[in-house]
């Protein structure tokens, strides 16, 4: 299998996060991408490629023109305009019916006001070198898209920060720029085909969701935890289907707290039959392994085992893949955890 990576991720490499009213150390760290990378780096089954440039255009196909200016200069104005400071997170966030009625809102003039303009959570701080760290992670996903464009069964992207919490407009949950949504609207929009989202990660992904919510080209399918009790919280119920176009192109299975090996490999064989019957050309795999019982910071009890059998039962699908890093936080097990996972699609 060919793999890719930049080890650009590097720049953002937060070392706190404001999180359940509190200050704490960083979850989403570059120690995370480092432990894949020389979990992979060390079996010779898997070849590592370099990832290639493909600009800021892909970007601005899926996200909002402000978000990506405001990710390029938003740290560094904030040093000049508001006072210096490692991590930037949003004093004021700017939901809807502050000027409902009132007329359209815009952007604040005020930098300390920009981070809540185009933020939706505190976790996820700026830091001096987020914004090239975000693009290199998207210039992961595609690079680990074109190798199975031109022919690759599966590719690996190894993404960092990653994406799938982004929506088109705003940042959070760790993530800037939604990866796996700039490459499957890639592969729609140049090929003309459809393509599948399969979230795996514990964490529903509400901006994939977001994103194509309307559009009937590309499916997005998501196990996850109940999100009456899991973050993102507010979105990932079972009757969010899709809207417009994109009516029934959506399917979510929220599970339980504690999910096990067995629950969730029959919540995976429907999930499975969802794809195969939307009949995608490629499917993007937004691979998370916080569904992991050591895991952190996720509320399932997944075995390793069972990250093999997943790997394994996504390969049944006989459709290529383009498999891109998400969630992981249990630093000693990340490595083996992606490893198993991708070990059990080839078959091994």
């Amino acid at each position: 299998m060919r793999w890719v990576w930049s080890p650009q991720h590097r720049h953002h490499d937060p070392e706190v996060e404001f999180e359940e009213s509190s200050l704490q150390p960083a979850f989403e760290h570059a120690g995370r991408a480092e432990a894949v990378y020389a979990r992979l780096i060390a079996d010779e089954a898997y070849d590592c490629v370099a990832a290639r440039s493909f600009g800021v255009d892909v970007i601005q196909a899926v996200h909002d023109r402000g978000l990506v200016a405001f990710l390029e200069r938003g740290w560094q104005q904030y040093q000049t305009f508001v006072r210096p400071a490692v991590h930037v997170v949003p004093d004021v966030f700017a939901p809807d019916d502050l000027w409902r009625g009132m007329g359209p809102g815009s952007e604040p003039v005020a930098v300390a006001a920009q981070a809540g303009w185009w933020a939706f959570e505190t976790t996820t701080p700026l830091t001096v070198g987020t914004y090239d760290a975000a693009r290199s992670a998207v210039d992961v996903a595609l690079t680990a898209t074109e190798l199975v464009l031109a022919g690759d069964p599966v590719s690996y992207g190894l993404c960092r920060p990653p994406g799938h919490h982004a929506t088109s407009r705003r940042y959070g949950g760790y993530c800037f720029f939604n990866n796996a949504a700039i490459a499957a609207h890639h592969v729609a929009t140049t090929t003309g085909t459809r393509v599948t989202v399969l979230d795996v990660d514990v964490h529903h992904g509400n901006g994939t969701q977001e994103i194509f919510y309307e559009r009937d080209d590309v499916q997005y399918v998501s196990l996850h935890g109940d999100p009456a009790v899991t973050y993102p919280f507010h979105v990932g119920f079972a009757d969010e289907t899709g809207a417009g176009r994109g009516r029934g192109a959506n399917l979510n299975l929220p599970l339980p707290e504690g999910t096990g090996d067995e629950v969730y490999a029959h919540a995976l064989r429907r999930a499975l039959e969802a794809v195969d019957a939307f009949g995608p050309s490629l499917v993007v795999v937004s691979l998370g392994v916080d569904t992991a019982a050591t895991d952190p910071i996720g509320r399932f009890a997944l075995t390793p085992d069972a990250m093999g059998a997943s790997g394994a039962a996504v390969a049944s699908l006989g459709r290529p893949c383009v498999v891109l890093a998400e969630g992981g936080y249990d630093l000693d097990a990340i490595g083996d955890l992606t490893h198993r996972w991708l070990t059990g699609f080839l078959g091994d």
